[in-house]
C-alpha cells in the first residue's frame, strides 16, 4: 500500500470528488482531504492510499493535471524528519 500527496487542491474540492478522481487509475484504499476547522474548506492537500501499481498510475496521469482550474501535484508522501509518536 502506497500513500499519496495531492497538493494544489482548490478550497472547495470534496474527498469524494478526490476519490473519484483517482478511481480512474484503481482502487482508492483510502483518502483523507486535510480541511480548515472552523470554516471546513479544504486547505489545499490531502492524501490517498492506493496500491503501489496504481499509485504509480496515478502519478504519471495526474502530476500537473489540471483540475478546477488549478494544476494538481501528485507524488508519494514522503515521512517529514524529526516526527516520532509519542
Amino acid at each position: 500500500m502506497k500513500k499519496l500527496f495531492i497538493g494544489n487542491l482548490p478550497a472547495d474540492t470534496s474527498e469524494q470528488e478526490l476519490e473519484t478522481l483517482f478511481s480512474e487509475f484503481g482502487t482508492v484504499r483510502g483518502s483523507k482531504l486535510v480541511t480548515d476547522v472552523f470554516s471546513g474548506d479544504c486547505k489545499g492537500f490531502g492524501f490517498i492510499e492506493m496500491e503501489g501499481h496504481e499509485a504509480r498510475a496515478a502519478i504519471a496521469g495526474l502530476d500537473g493535471k489540471d483540475f478546477k482550474g488549478k494544476s494538481l501535484r501528485v507524488n508519494f508522501e514522503t515521512p517529514k524528519a524529526g516526527r516520532r509518536g509519542r
